[in-house]
């Protein structure tokens, strides 16, 4: 038992790690395109519906990608990981995104700290209430 609790740690890890890596990315294209938009025209309100889009673009992408990473792994009960992950990625993501001021160091170094945080949260592993077990 403490052999599979340690391996779901590790795949917890890898794909909160990969989550936050992909989330970084989209977001910071995604607000960079709609801040693009809004300095080239110096029209009111010119982007401002594009980076509406991008910020809850980037909120809602992180939880899809960290169920369907432990869906993938065959992992189930992973409800504390997405809704905690949520937290964690408005939280650290909105700060590196908004922020960017902080350089590579910084970056790795919060991206690490999720993927840490991540691994450790994905060690619960919690039941829906209500549902009968069909594992056998």
């Amino acid at each position: 038992m403490a052999k599979s609790r340690s391996f779901r740690g590790v795949k917890g890890t890898v794909v909160a790690a990969l989550a936050a890596g992909v989330c970084y990315w989209i977001s910071t294209s995604l607000v960079e395109w709609s801040d693009g938009l809004a300095q080239a025209d110096d029209t009111f309100g010119v982007g401002m519906l594009e980076g509406l889009t991008a910020r809850i673009i980037s909120l809602l992408l992180l939880p899809v990608l960290l169920w369907a990473g432990m869906r993938s792994l065959r992992e189930r009960g992973n409800h504390l990981l997405i809704a905690a992950g949520h937290v964690e990625a408005w939280l650290i993501g909105g700060y590196l995104v908004e922020q960017g001021t902080g350089g590579d160091a910084v970056t790795v170094l919060c991206l690490a700290l999720f993927a840490g945080l991540g691994g450790l949260l994905s060690l619960v592993e919690v039941e829906p209430a209500g549902l009968p077990d069909l594992q056998g």
